[in-house]
């Protein structure tokens, strides 16, 4: 098994750092805000502080995702692990749901009791202006690992870290309008902060299962890489262009027309180059599988299956068994295009320098012998 990468050792470090960091702060936030808003009377505070708890929890759910998908394919996984990041963001996203709904309800049940509704003070108001700078700084900071390694699951987590400071906002008018006398201003700031959450919770969610689903890229984006593939020398067109999502990286299929006569060697090195160059320009482009077409088989009609080689030359050497010329070939390539095999039949250049030959009345006579078999077509014939 090939040791991991450069890059993915540094994605693996970026999470459990960013992870690690995450979850202590989250911690000391989380204890911080629900005691204030005991404390300081805050339901809105409160409801922000089982927010930061939910954040605790991602980090340690990033942690562990981080730590599978940076893991070298296997037996088991040949594409990898990156999609352990994928089911941990979906994970993420349903925490957040579940949460949001908590707190919507219990928003809303104390807006319709007023004698349920409370009263905040100077902690609480406190409590929630050090947790906005706390967690915006969080943000920024995870943010920037995330650009770094490309990473969509810690990308994910540091807008879970910029809702935290979105929601601490909010309560921040919730508790500072309560003091000056709208005493449901704070109820109203914690159903606010439900619908945030609940915003993000989906927008996480249904990313995590259009990738699940095998979800290709954006047009715009199928389009840039369309125009890549066109870009390589020898790259006549291309169909069944397929793409899909695998964690923060992102796989494509192709294929690739080129020109029928080329050789094997020819066409590989067109669908190396293809590899190559869509892994170069094309962001989070890490598998490409290019497959080499002669013709455009998309539109084509099914045929029935052509022989192979083997079988093919055997029934060349019965159909030219009557022509004697037939017996000095040398070399013979076999093209299957348009549902029947052309055939390329080389000779020695003695064989039409000696007396009496005729190569033009050799060449018919292989093609006519060919008409008694549909699996043929055309046939060329070359001295030299």
């Amino acid at each position: 098994m090939n040791a991991p990468s450069a890059a993915t050792l540094e994605r693996r470090q970026a999470i459990s750092r960013t992870s690690i960091v995450g979850a202590v702060l989250n911690l000391v936030l989380s204890v911080i805000k629900i005691f204030a808003g005991l404390l300081g009377h805050s339901q809105a505070l409160i409801a922000d502080g089982i927010h930061s708890l939910s954040d605790l929890l991602s980090d340690v759910l990033v942690y562990v995702a981080g730590h599978h998908a940076s893991q070298q394919p296997d037996q088991n996984h040949p594409y990898g692990h990156a999609r352990y990041e994928t089911v941990a963001t979906l994970a993420l996203g349903t925490l957040l749901l579940l949460i949001a709904l908590g707190i919507g309800w219990d928003a809303v049940h104390r807006l319709f009791e007023p004698d349920a509704l409370l009263k905040p003070d100077a902690l609480a108001l406190a409590a929630t202006l050090a947790s906005i700078g706390a967690k915006e700084w969080l943000y920024w900071w995870t943010l920037g690992y995330a650009k770094r390694v490309r990473s969509d699951l810690l990308r994910a987590n540091a807008w879970h870290h910029r809702s935290d400071a979105i929601s601490s906002i909010v309560v921040l008018i919730g508790i500072a309008g309560t003091m000056a006398g709208l005493t449901y201003l704070d109820a109203i700031a914690a159903f606010i902060v439900a619908l945030m959450i609940a915003r993000i919770a989906w927008e996480l969610g249904w990313g995590a299962i259009s990738e699940l689903v095998d979800t290709g890229l954006e047009s715009e984006r199928i389009t840039e890489v369309a125009q890549t593939i066109r870009s390589v020398g020898g790259v006549r067109d291309i169909h069944m262009l397929r793409t899909r999502r695998l964690g923060g990286q992102v796989s494509a299929d192709v294929h690739v027309l080129v020109d029928p006569d080329i050789s094997v060697s020819e066409g590989h090195m067109i669908s190396v180059l293809v590899e190559q160059r869509l892994k170069r320009e094309i962001s989070d482009m890490t598998d490409v599988t290019v497959h080499i077409d002669p013709e455009d088989d998309a539109s084509k009609p099914e045929v029935p299956p052509l022989p192979l080689r083997a079988e093919a030359l055997a029934r060349l050497a019965s159909l030219w068994s009557a022509i004697p010329a037939a017996n000095e070939r040398q070399r013979l390539l076999l093209h299957y295009l348009g549902g029947r095999i052309e055939v390329e039949v080389f000779f020695p250049i003695t064989a039409c320098q000696r007396t009496g030959s005729d190569p033009k009345r050799l060449c018919a006579e292989l093609a006519e012998a060919l008409r008694e078999d549909s699996a043929f077509g055309r046939v060329r014939v070359y001295f030299g």
